[in-house]
């Protein structure tokens, strides 16, 4: 398990074909066995492919062209990570009205979720980032919208995934646990 972490990576760059609903099936399945508060299972699942991402795609670039109407070429590199990925699965967490506690475990609980789905992509030889700034929109209302999610759900993150076209073998630079590690 410890390799599988460190091996871990940010694929960014996909091939150009789909995957199959198979995999897209497991991971979505490696989610349901993150830890959570009172098993709420706060999460709810948004596949993105085909004609769902082509819209998805004129919501990012609407969002784009608003939020940086000088800068055409950082348009156009930031829709690559949309118009270039075969999958995107939007995760959203519950909010749970009145309980501002239970709500930031939830959020804690689909970040798990994530990871989960994270390792299991990887296991299933797909690249996966987790995108929440920019093109991400998980801080705008736009994609929000755009997937139907309810106004008891919040965004948590935007996860681009299919095959890598990038191979990335070089180890991060990691701090040590001991420099950020206290024992008490």
């Amino acid at each position: 398990m410890l390799n599988a972490l460190k091996k871990r990576r940010a694929i960014r760059k996909f091939e150009p074909r789909e995957v199959e609903r198979e995999k897209i099936e497991t991971i979505l399945e490696a989610a349901t066995y993150a830890p959570n508060d009172r098993m709420r299972e706060p999460w709810h699942l948004y596949v993105m492919q085909g004609e769902s991402l082509k819209g998805y795609e004129k919501v990012a670039l609407k969002y784009l062209e608003q939020r940086f109407p000088t800068k055409p070429q950082l348009i156009d590199s930031s829709m690559e990570a949309i118009t270039k990925t075969p999958l995107i699965i939007v995760v959203t967490s519950a909010i749970v009205e009145g309980d501002e506690g239970a709500t930031k475990d939830n959020e804690f609980a689909v970040s798990s979720a994530i990871m989960s789905m994270w390792l299991m992509a990887e296991e299933l030889g797909l690249g996966m980032v987790w995108r929440t700034r920019g093109v991400g929109l998980v801080h705008d209302t736009a994609l929000h919208t755009y997937i139907g999610a309810s106004n008891q759900e919040q965004l948590v993150g935007t996860l681009c995934i299919g095959y890598p076209a990038e191979t990335i073998t070089t180890p991060k630079k990691r701090t040590p646990f001991k420099e950020k590690t206290t024992w008490l």
